[in-house]
């Protein structure tokens, strides 16, 4: 499962039109049942996806422990990001949320990586329209 969820990752990244360079670090835990992943995208319009993930794979399900998903625009300005650092507790999806760019922190569940890679693609065409 941990593999294959790897593996999804690299897809997305390498079927993006808008990816210019990327780096992947991977780090298995020794059970096979844990891994860290840790990356950098670089956009087309110079901006920038960094992201890490520390998951484990229970039964059948891989559960993200903790995550960070971090998107930057060209000028290094926050545009969103995931996490689940638990210092929200007042949000429904305690402790998965979303920073805003304007400081606004909303409730989510963790997304799926192509879902992420799907909404900076958004983001990028209508900055260029």
């Amino acid at each position: 499962m941990i593999n294959a969820f790897i593996k999804e990752i690299e897809e997305a990244i390498s079927n993006s039109s808008i990816v210019v360079s990327s780096t992947i670090q991977k780090y298995f835990g020794s059970s096979k049942n844990e891994a860290y992943v840790r990356g950098e995208l670089l956009f087309i319009d110079m901006s920038s996806f960094d992201f890490a993930v520390y998951i484990t794979e229970r039964g059948r399900k891989v559960i993200f422990d903790k995550f960070r998903l971090q998107y930057m625009d060209s000028q290094n300005r926050l545009v969103f990001r995931y996490d689940n650092a638990p210092h929200y507790k007042n949000i429904p999806t305690f402790p998965s949320h979303k920073h805003l760019h304007d400081g606004k922190v909303v409730s989510t569940t963790p997304p799926k990586f192509s879902e992420v890679l799907e909404e900076i693609t958004a983001l990028i065409a209508q900055s260029s329209q």
